[in-house]
């Protein structure tokens, strides 16, 4: 089955998950794997379509009402015109499928992130193709639950934070660092590093400094919640060799030639959802910033999973 990412947090956009973070993870693997086995089942037989037919008066194959969850007119079909083939040819391979089943559900996990049954967001439609995003919900397993660049509201001020992924055994916080292709970055002083091409050289801040930010509002925010959970915090490029003589304090530095054993872990954990890590994710959810609107009351909020 394809490991698809739980996306709890996008910004500062409402998400089911703060709504009900014991309810919708556990509901999201159940719903995940049964539309999986539904198309799996009738691209390896498609000579099984018909026998996901509601009712007699349904008209529509299952096959068409899968492709119709994934593509409702939702804000991203509405708001840049794109209309999908009626008619879609499913791929050849089982790992096209995978890939084909991880696009399709995209936008739905989207819509989670941005709306309730009763408030919406105005989301930004670049995230429906924004490749970094895509990568931590595409790549990890469904136990994880991730907090995109999520905005806390701290004494009633905005704070940006890192990208946070919540783990069945902790929190990691991620500063993702790539360059263009070629360039290696050099960890410096407490306040810049370089990134150096063959052209030239360049300073960038620190990236400690800003996972450090994030740290202390994570510690707070468990701290105030007498909650306690294991937090790490990670230097991340999955394309450019990172050089230092020794890590930042009790921070991972995975550049290039260590992304590959870093990433495998990350997969290969087997684990279900903790009741911690749910706690955890319900604290931080709390303390995030969030902006919205009433859905107007002519509005549906139906889809095939019926959340």
């Amino acid at each position: 089955m394809a490991a698809i990412a739980q996306l709890i947090k996008l910004q500062d956009y409402i998400s089911r998950y703060e709504w009900d973070v014991y309810r919708y993870p556990s509901q999201y693997i159940r719903l995940k794997k049964d539309q999986w086995n539904k198309l799996y089942s009738i691209w390896e037989n498609p000579e099984n379509e018909m026998e996901f037919i509601e009712s007699k008066n349904e008209q529509q194959s299952a096959l068409s009402r899968i492709k119709s969850m994934f593509s409702k007119k939702d804000n991203h079909i509405r708001e840049t015109g794109e209309e999908q083939e009626e008619q879609e040819i499913l791929p050849e391979t089982e790992q096209e499928l995978k890939q084909y089943f991880l696009d399709k559900l995209l936008p739905f996990q989207l819509k989670w992130a941005t709306s309730t049954v009763t408030d919406t967001s105005f989301i930004d439609t670049s995230y429906y193709a924004d490749p970094v995003l895509k990568y931590f919900l595409q790549r990890f397993p469904d136990t994880y639950l991730i907090m995109y660049y999520p905005i806390f509201s701290i004494k009633n001020a905005p704070v940006d934070g890192e990208i946070v992924i919540i783990s069945p055994i902790g929190v990691e916080i991620i500063y993702l660092l790539e360059a263009e292709e070629g360039a290696s970055i050099m960890a410096g002083n407490e306040r810049t590093w370089l990134i150096e091409t063959s052209q030239n050289q360049r300073k960038i801040l620190n990236p400690s400094i800003a996972l450090k930010r994030t740290e202390k509002i994570i510690q707070s925010i468990l701290h105030a919640e007498q909650h306690d959970f294991p937090i790490k915090k990670t230097i991340l490029s999955r394309v450019n060799p990172i050089v230092f003589a020794r890590e930042p304090y009790q921070t991972k530095v995975i550049g290039r030639q260590q992304y590959e054993t870093w990433f495998q872990e990350k997969r290969q954990l087997d684990s279900p959802l903790k009741s911690y890590q749910l706690k955890t994710a319900e604290a931080l959810l709390k303390f995030c910033r969030t902006t919205s609107v009433k859905r107007p009351e002519w509005e549906e909020d139906t889809d095939e999973f019926g959340c």
